[in-house]
């Protein structure tokens, strides 16, 4: 482990919240016809996958205490790959469904490192 997984683990959970923030409360239709929203959402999204995967990269221990993080790494995969593919409603229910789970287990682990 390096003293770069608490970066990456923020580096997560920031990403995650600014997901929900920028989806607000826009209903899938909203969302759809948003382009400026679903470039910020799935940007951050992408961002949630990425440093997802460097934390597993850095400490695959983590892999049992945050499951939720190889979703977003294939998430994350789809968006940048499949960029023309994308599912709309699967965006938005991930960030509505289950980046609050997310969101929480990054917390969680988060509250296992010093404050700098």
């Amino acid at each position: 482990m390096t003293s770069r997984l608490p970066k990456h683990l923020h580096d997560a959970l920031t990403a995650a919240r600014r997901a929900a923030e920028f989806l607000g409360e826009l209903d899938l239709e909203a969302y759809r016809t948003n382009a400026l929203v679903r470039s910020a959402v799935e940007r951050q999204l992408e961002i949630v996958g990425e440093a997802g995967k460097r934390v597993l990269d850095e400490a695959p221990e983590l892999r049992a205490r945050l499951p939720e993080l190889e979703l977003a790494i294939g998430l994350r995969n789809r968006l940048i790959h499949g960029y023309d593919r994308v599912l709309h409603g699967v965006v938005v229910d991930t960030v509505r469904l289950d980046l609050p789970k997310l969101r929480a287990a990054l917390e969680a682990e988060l509250k296992r490192f010093p404050l700098a």
